[in-house]
């Protein structure tokens, strides 16, 4: 079938007399291929699950025909003109719908600096998207005849193996999903049809990869691998299921794939990929989803119009920050955005909903300032989001101040995006100084957690000081940690750094009645001590309510710029 990843060694071969779809390998095939003098290794692709985030059953009353839409005359507005635009208030909150005034992503203080996200390439890694839709037609390329053939090259279909990812045709619309998300980034302004995107301007490119029985590691890393150099943004919403039992991430090529675009994509700078952090709301933690939380990631969380978060919402420390999905008074009343054969809807929601929101105001940043690496976006995610009126509707969790004044919320991250302050501060900004991995010490003494104690494992590090690794500001801090449990979903672990700022890097998942696999060398990751200096002892903190925990063992990790 051709190379995995371009390589020179690796190769994707198909069975034909195989099934195509399986969930299991077939051992007797692998083995034979595997004694083979000539052949490194062999491993089949079985199939797994992956599941869209926010998806809605069709509700034909929130579609609206094109030709039921009226263009409003106001010329003396500034306001963008789109019919649809007076329902995204999470473009310009003005209190409708029960909302918060002023709560928004704040894009039109970036618009007015004229920067609408020129020249940004946007992949939508989803169902597909209706790149025949009249918001969304100018800003993608159909065809390699059109003027713009890089775009066309960025697109492609890894459900079908060909360039034209338009979604496969279902009764009850189910692959909307993508067309949704890529109005949000980038639908047209000013043309009478629907709403506008955060990145007006921007371009998009569609990668239809969800839409199969199963998902494979080869599809997944093909998808994430597919053009770094034309594409600059991946928005994923999707990711393992959310029931708050699962604990997946992404296998062996796809993680290849996203820690190659990283390191490579953008002619070097690297691309920014963002996830949606989950919809298992707090019976689930983003931290089991080895997407939302990797450090080569940005997880995106959502608010809802008046500041709460909703009620899907997943919590965990690696969420950076945040964006919007639901109405508060009137759960219909979502985001407002393209949908299939030309029509508009009202209703997309959930995380998904708030990943390509956060996935436009990095294309803003990234015209603002085209030299800006992958992390430096992370760098100005945290330093220019803001806790506006977010709070947790349940008062679990408070906004606290890290070591060095950031202020964080294990909801939220670092607070809602704020577009045009990052414009402004991307415009300014120097790249940061190269980034060191360095492990701070590991323990690999068991010991056992009793139901009327916690167990405290300690690491003193020097953060790699007197090497050419040192490490002397935080950015991402990974406690790698196997554990096994008798109910994997009663554990809590909680990592303190030395400035004292206490990350809570698991939290109770009521549906996890894991007895067996528990966690085996499981990155949990926080970035609550962001900007932080590492050196001193750092404090893992195990707590469970049953009778008998067994740790294996325990690293903690630290990664700074």
């Amino acid at each position: 079938m051709g190379k995995v990843l371009d390589s020179r060694t690796e190769y994707h071969f198909v069975h034909r007399a195989l099934p195509h779809v399986r969930s299991k390998r077939s051992v007797p095939h692998t083995r034979k291929l595997k004694v083979d003098p000539l052949v490194a290794t062999a491993i089949q692709q079985a199939g797994f699950k992956r599941v869209k985030r926010g998806y809605k059953p069709l509700s034909v009353d929130n579609l609206v025909p094109l030709y039921e839409i009226k263009n409003p005359a106001n010329p003396a507005s500034k306001d963008p003109t789109d019919p649809f635009f007076k329902y995204q208030w999470y473009l310009k909150n003005v209190g409708q719908n029960g909302g918060k005034p002023k709560l928004d992503l704040n894009v039109e203080a970036a618009w007015a600096q004229g920067v609408t996200g020129k020249n940004v390439t946007t992949a939508i890694m989803d169902d597909g998207v209706d790149y025949m839709h009249p918001d969304l037609k100018y800003n993608y390329v159909r065809t390699k005849v059109d003027v713009s053939f890089q775009n066309a090259k960025a697109s492609y279909d890894f459900s079908s193996n060909d360039p034209y990812p338009y979604p496969r045709y279902t009764d009850d619309w189910f692959n909307s999903h993508g067309t949704r998300c890529a109005g949000e980034v980038a639908a047209a302004r000013d043309n009478g049809v629907c709403g506008v995107g955060v990145a007006y301007d921007s371009k998009i490119a569609g990668i239809r990869m969800l839409d199969q029985p199963y998902m494979t590691d080869l599809i997944e890393a093909n998808s994430m691998g597919h053009e770094p150099d034309l594409i600059d943004i991946y928005s994923a919403s999707w990711g393992p299921t959310d029931d708050g039992k699962t604990v997946d991430g992404p296998r062996n090529a796809t993680m290849r794939a996203i820690v190659r675009g990283v390191n490579e994509g953008r002619n070097g700078l690297g691309n920014i990929y963002v996830w949606a952090s989950g919809d298992g709301g707090e019976e689930d933690d983003c931290n089991c989803d080895g997407y939302a939380a990797s450090m080569w990631t940005i997880s995106i969380n959502s608010a809802i119009n008046d500041g709460q978060n909703a009620h899907y919402d997943e919590s965990c420390s690696s969420t950076l920050a945040s964006t919007f999905s639901n109405g508060a008074k009137d759960p219909n009343t979502g985001v407002a955005t393209t949908d299939l054969y030309g029509k508009c809807t009202t209703t997309h929601s959930g995380t998904s909903a708030a990943a390509p929101e956060a996935a436009g105001v990095f294309a803003l940043a990234l015209e603002a300032n085209p030299q800006l690496t992958w992390r430096d976006i992370q760098h100005l995610t945290v330093l220019t989001s803001k806790r506006n009126s977010l709070f947790d509707a349940k008062d679990r969790f408070h906004w606290t101040m890290n070591g060095v004044g950031l202020e964080f919320n294990h909801l939220f991250g670092y607070g809602v995006l704020d577009a045009g302050a990052m414009v402004a501060l991307a415009k300014k900004w120097k790249t940061v100084p190269p980034r060191y991995h360095c492990e701070a010490g590991s323990t690999f003494e068991t010991q056992k957690v009793t139901s009327d104690r916690s167990i405290l494992v300690k690491i003193k590090t020097d953060a790699c000081a007197g090497t050419e690794y040192a490490v002397n500001y935080l950015e991402h801090v990974q406690a790698v940690i196997s554990v096994n449990a008798t109910r994997r979903g009663d554990l809590e672990l909680f990592l303190t750094s030395p400035m004292g700022t206490r990350s809570m890097i698991l939290s109770r998942r009521v549906n996890d009645d894991d007895h067996r696999d528990g966690f085996t060398k499981w990155p949990f990751m926080t970035t609550h001590t962001w900007g932080e200096y590492p050196q001193g002892t750092w404090l893992l903190e195990v707590k469970e309510n049953i009778k008998k925990v067994l740790i294996l063992a325990s690293k903690c990790k630290v990664n700074k710029p």
